[in-house]
């Protein structure tokens, strides 16, 4: 593998290392069984095959045991169990073994080797990052120890979260560790991931892990770290279960004979805490609430089961219908604040739902609108802030004060820019992609509106984060963590707009929000189409394809809970006098002050929209009539800077490569604010490009009110709230 030498590197199973660390005869599974739950018949086989590869029901175990006498809780993956991966029932295995050991005030010690999120599962999978890095937040807050042993490899949602959220870090040696694996990299750009960078030796030399230790030494070094970090704990406390540490638990893990000599793996002892559900968890895909679950056929795997890091292909329920955007949609368990004003609803018969290849096309056209757009329009005094405030500066993100439709704020956005005027959007766009140094200034806004009170207003519309060497070695996966922990538990109020492209950790990062407004256009996914294209099928040809099954559409996404209002992108409000008379922020100096600007970065370094490309819903209703790009805005400035070649972003295409979906795919000229989809010559559904000053207007109306009924709510309900919602993403509704 790129950046280690495998020959180095023996990966032991999860039963191995756990044989390895606790005291013999002292360990307990915490694991209920798991039924296998899909209708996707290969993806049933894979489940199947890798349950007899391993004896083990899922891709984690979780449970107790000793080390040198002192009880520990313990989460460990199998690599073997399709390359680790994280879906909807292994994320719930963790976060209610997480949720038992806060509980139960036991130090945790997490050993992840993973590529990730699931694919086979979508982007439903990739949301269970957020409530893993929750429950863990919870358990330091707790005073609680969390040790992490990154093992051969570790990459992804996974590196991006859980595994970068400990105490103290180790590696084992030789491990490769880093945020995308090099197989995806190679596929998207054609060429190997600089080699030395993602291994376990290169990360400690740059500070980002504690340690590089071999498996024969970590029991004894756990120890010793516990013995500070537990002082005047106690050593020993009351086994978990009736009977002795080590014995069976009440179910054994499905699948073939779990038993490992005096370590008894199997066991479900019942977790304590609220994560308890009646009946196994499904670990198939999305749960659809509304008709029956669009299927786009059986989901393909290429190559050996395993596969994982990208999102899933599972389908989700496709709304059809004109409850897609009437009225917020809470998830179960979740008061979620009430839109303050009233939006128009679509025509009777419903808006028409697009296609994920239709919205990520419109997600990447030059032409659509961005933050610095919304900011011109829809927001007053504005005043841009500068980087960390501690000599850092990432022109992929850009923080405001200002206030948005009325109400006063923090905003966070990822400064888009997307393909060329004369280019295609058959792949992600070009710009400046997010780093560390973007996350690190996200930390900072969250901080000023927790210290101030404000709302927190976050924009998602990236083609993802940086995939470079700098990246690596900035610590980009620990930043997209430490932001994951930092949005669960903001004291502030915190509203996420999906505006575009929404793909991979960078999109993941300003997503935990109490409430979550899409576009139609928007979507959210693990990596860009074709990055998941290319885990699956080992090309980046099927890139709609796959994204199709993955439920990435904002359609998908109000169905799952995961966002709960979606604004259409048509001009139906454009009799009301919305489209005119709105652009006048001149008056409060709002386009001098974020327009033109270097100050944000308005220039053409700020757009990466290459990683990420998973944009997502926007409120407005936009003008059907022909919509004329931006002019005189500051805010698609020139082109001078894009001939400059920008960093590497997460599924970055280099246009016209390998990132770009083959002509197989490229149907036409739809693309590009064509008048007829693909599909017999339907028409497009009308997207934010066509009339954007009408769309954003309205859309900062809508925010404003989002954000002030959010400020008027209780901080302590609305809090509580916010945890209950993403405590629930992938549960049934």
């Amino acid at each position: 593998m790129t950046g280690t030498n495998s020959s180095r590197v023996s990966r032991a199973s999860a039963r191995e290392l756990i044989e390895a660390v606790v005291d013999p005869g002292s360990w307990y599974g915490w694991d209920e069984p798991v039924e296998i739950t899909t209708d996707d018949p290969d993806y049933r086989a894979d489940l199947e095959r890798a349950r007899e590869r391993t004896g083990l029901d899922e891709s984690v175990i979780t449970g107790e045991g000793r080390i040198e006498g002192r009880r520990v809780a313990l989460v460990a993956c199998e690599f073997r169990f399709l390359a680790g991966s994280i879906g909807v029932a292994a994320g719930e295995r963790l976060v209610r073994a997480v949720e038992r050991a806060t509980a139960e005030r036991l130090p945790l010690l997490a050993a992840p080797a993973s590529g990730g999120t699931r694919m086979q599962e979508g982007t439903v999978a990739f949301l269970q990052m957020v409530k893993v890095a929750a429950a863990i937040t919870d358990h330091k807050a707790a005073g609680l120890p969390y040790l992490v042993h990154l093992r051969h490899p570790t990459t992804g949602g996974v590196l991006a979260s859980w595994g970068s959220l400990g105490h103290v870090t180790a590696a084992e040696p030789g491990a490769l560790i880093g945020f995308m694996g090099p197989r995806v990299h190679e596929a998207l750009y054609g060429e190997e991931f600089p080699p030395g960078v993602q291994n376990a030796e290169n990360l400690m030399n740059h500070g980002l892990i504690d340690a590089v230790l071999p498996l024969s030494r970590l029991s004894g070094v756990a120890a010793r770290v516990l013995r500070v970090l537990c002082a005047g704990g106690p050593v020993s406390g009351p086994a978990a279960s009736a009977g002795p540490a080590g014995a069976s638990g009440a179910a054994d893990l499905a699948g073939p004979a779990t038993s490992v000599g005096s370590a008894g793996l199997s066991g479900a002892a019942d977790p304590a805490g609220p994560a308890a559900s009646a009946g196994p968890v499904a670990s198939a895909g999305p749960v659809a609430s509304a008709g029956p679950v669009a299927s786009a056929g059986p989901a393909a795997s290429a190559g050996p089961a395993g596969l994982s890091g990208a999102a899933g292909v599972s389908g989700a329920a496709d709304p059809a219908g004109p409850a897609a955007s009437a009225g917020p949609a809470a998830p179960a368990g979740v008061s979620a604040a009430p839109a303050s004003a009233p939006i128009p609803g679509p025509p009777a018969a419903g808006p028409r739902v697009p296609g994920a290849e239709e919205s990520i096309r419109a997600s990447r056209r030059a032409e659509r609108p961005g933050v610095r757009d919304l900011l011109r329009v829809a927001a007053e005094d504005v005043s841009p802030l500068s980087g960390t405030g501690a000599g850092e500066h990432d022109p992929g993100l850009l923080l405001a004060l200002a206030r948005v439709g009325g109400t006063p704020c923090v905003v966070l956005g990822h400064n888009r820019r997307s393909v060329r005027k004369d280019g295609t959007a058959d792949g992600p766009g070009e710009g400046q992609a997010l780093g560390p140094a973007g996350l690190r200034t996200a930390r900072r806004g969250m901080r000023i509106a927790a210290e101030l009170g404000l709302p927190l207003l976050t924009v998602i519309d990236t083609a993802g984060a940086a995939l470079s060497r700098e990246a690596e070695e900035g610590g980009l996966a620990g930043e997209i963590a430490r932001c994951l922990a930092d949005m669960v538990t903001l004291p502030a109020p915190t509203l996420c707009l999906l505006l575009g492209q929404g793909a991979g950790g960078a999109a993941l990062a300003l997503l935990p929000a109490d409430r979550i407004v899409a576009a139609r256009h928007a979507w959210l996914s693990p990596l860009p189409p074709e990055g998941a294209s290319a885990i699956l099928h080992r090309t980046t040809e099927r890139a709609y394809e796959v994204a199709a099954r993955q439920g990435v559409r904002s359609a998908d996404l109000l169905a799952q809970g995961i966002v709960d209002r979606i604004v259409e992108e048509d001009a139906a409000e454009h009799e009301n006098g919305t489209g005119d008379g709105i652009g006048t922020q001149d008056e409060n100096g709002t386009r001098d002050a974020i327009g033109v600007g270097d100050a944000i970065g308005v220039g053409d370094a700020i757009g990466t929209q290459d990683e990420n490309g998973a944009g997502s819903a926007s409120p407005a209703v936009v003008s059907q009539g022909e919509g004329t790009p931006h002019s005189g805005s500051g805010s698609r400035s020139g082109s001078g800077s894009r001939g400059e070649r920008a960093p590497r972003s997460e599924g970055a295409s280099r246009v016209g490569d390998a990132s770009r979906v083959g002509d197989a795919s490229r149907v036409g000229d739809a693309s590009r604010v064509g008048d007829a989809s693909r599909a017999g010559g339907a028409p497009l559904t009308p997207d934010a490009s066509h009339a954007p000053d009408a769309f954003l207007s309205r859309l900062g109306r809508l925010l404003g009110a989002e954000l002030a009924a959010l400020r008027a709510q209780d901080p302590d309900e609305r809090l509580a709230a916010r945890r209950v919602r993403h405590r629930r993403i992938g549960l049934p509704r």
